[in-house]
């Protein structure tokens, strides 16, 4: 298990990050830096986005994995490059295996979708093999690292290592000479922290008044309990929705940085990314992937603190699975206290769901899920039920009046291994 107290942490200097954007020139697109008319209203801020959803493989990490295998040295080149991901870094090594005709191995999680691994081998090409292997990431991690063992090959890291902060760190350069004005706070996804730390190094050099504001998905706090206790140390259990971010132990390297050069780090519950990430969608026209929606999710929560200023969230990425929509749309609106699911006791008796349906709810009250299996020697017997209120308050009326008449229950919204196995 990696356990270590902080050190004081190296310095991004910013002649490698403006080396970084020399190398990436022409190789990536400089994104725009897009105010934003529907936040900008509805927080009584200045809000730009910083659209790293457009890059050209739909995220960020180009930037850095571009800018560590172009710098590899002569010998380093000539070996084959290697990667572990379960998306987004996997597309850009692919990609830049591609354009400077490396032969790279791709390993992803046995079980990543297969939309993940069509668009590494589009990418790719005929450059890339991709290494399926690995229940888990972990796994997988340790497949990639023992095949650069036994081969000598090179191995890119996803965020721990100084050439992919550094590319990274271009996207704080792009931001400062694009923006209009002071840029008061800047808030931006963080996983295993390599955008975070390229991104408030440049900062804290160039505008070292802006609060810089680091967001991890509520179930994968590692880099903001790291920074809590002054430990980096694995979690043990991580919830891997907001798969884009969700890291069990952050970098050394990026650890010290971001220890360092944040503000602080602020968690943001999964429902809400879900919800924002619909409305981003419906309203502004936006496709983003789950990490790629922190940034904009985290607002709620500074709604107080923001207002007047002048903000910059960085959209870190578009790679969403379309498979994935009725999950986000489930877990929306289970964060707007529209949906709701209990473990119900009946009488197994003629009448009990009428007794349920004509004196627990009201109208506008809709029972979207009901699973029940009658057992004929025993008196009473579990129901699963789904329901979906009009209004997050009515809930507390359906509970007292399931009180009232009888009717034990257990509420499940809290319990998500187990819904995902019923809903």
């Amino acid at each position: 298990m990696e356990q270590d107290t902080l050190t004081s942490a190296p310095t991004v200097r910013l002649e490698n990050v403006e080396r970084a954007a020399r190398t990436l020139d022409g190789v990536i697109y400089k994104t725009l830096l897009q105010h934003n008319l529907g936040l900008s209203e509805a927080y009584g801020a200045q809000v730009y986005l910083k659209r790293e959803d457009l890059q050209v493989v739909r995220s960020y990490k180009i930037r850095g994995a571009y800018n560590k295998i172009a710098g590899l040295s002569r010998e380093q080149s000539g070996r084959d490059v290697v990667c572990a991901s379960a998306g987004n870094h996997a597309q850009g090594v692919a990609y830049a295996c591609q354009l400077l005709g490396l032969r790279g191995h791709i390993f992803m999680p046995a079980h990543t979708p297969a939309q993940k691994v069509n668009k590494v081998r589009l990418f790719g090409k005929d450059q890339v093999e991709v290494v399926l292997t690995g229940a888990t990431f972990d796994d997988t991690y340790q497949a990639a690292k023992d095949f650069c063992d036994q081969r000598g090959s090179t191995f890119v890291h996803p965020f721990d290592d100084l050439a992919i902060v550094e590319g990274q760190a271009t996207v704080g350069l792009e931001i400062l000479r694009d923006a209009p004005s002071s840029i008061d706070f800047c808030f931006m996804p963080i996983g295993g922290g390599g955008l975070a730390s390229g991104v408030s190094s440049v900062f804290r050099q160039l505008s070292p008044h802006t609060k810089l504001v680091g967001v991890q998905p509520l179930g994968a706090p590692s880099m903001q309990r790291a920074m809590q206790t002054g430990l980096r140390q694995p979690l043990e259990h991580i919830e891997s929705f907001v798969d884009g971010a969700a890291v069990k132990c952050p970098g050394e390297l990026t650890f010290e940085l971001c220890r360092e050069l944040l503000d602080e780090v602020a968690l943001v519950p999964e429902g809400q990314v879900c919800e924002d990430l619909l409305k981003m969608y419906n309203e502004e026209g936006i496709v983003l992937e789950p990490a790629g929606t922190l940034s904009v999710s985290v607002l709620h929560q500074y709604a107080d603190q923001i207002r007047g200023k002048t903000v910059v969230c960085v959209l870190s990425g578009s790679n969403n699975d379309i498979t994935r929509m009725e999950d986000i749309k489930e877990r929306a609106m289970r964060h707007q206290g529209r949906k709701h699911y209990f473990l119900v006791t009946f009488n197994q008796k003629p009448g009990a769901l009428r007794r349920f349906v004509n004196h627990v709810l009201r109208e506008g009250d809709d029972i979207i899920q009901f699973q029940y299996i009658k057992k004929n020697n025993k008196e009473k017997g579990p129901v699963f039920i789904g329901l979906e209120v009009q209004r997050p308050h009515d809930i507390e009326g359906i509970q007292l009046r399931m009180a009232a008449e009888g009717f034990g229950y257990e509420y499940l919204n809290g319990k998500q291994d187990f819904l995902s196995l019923l809903v």
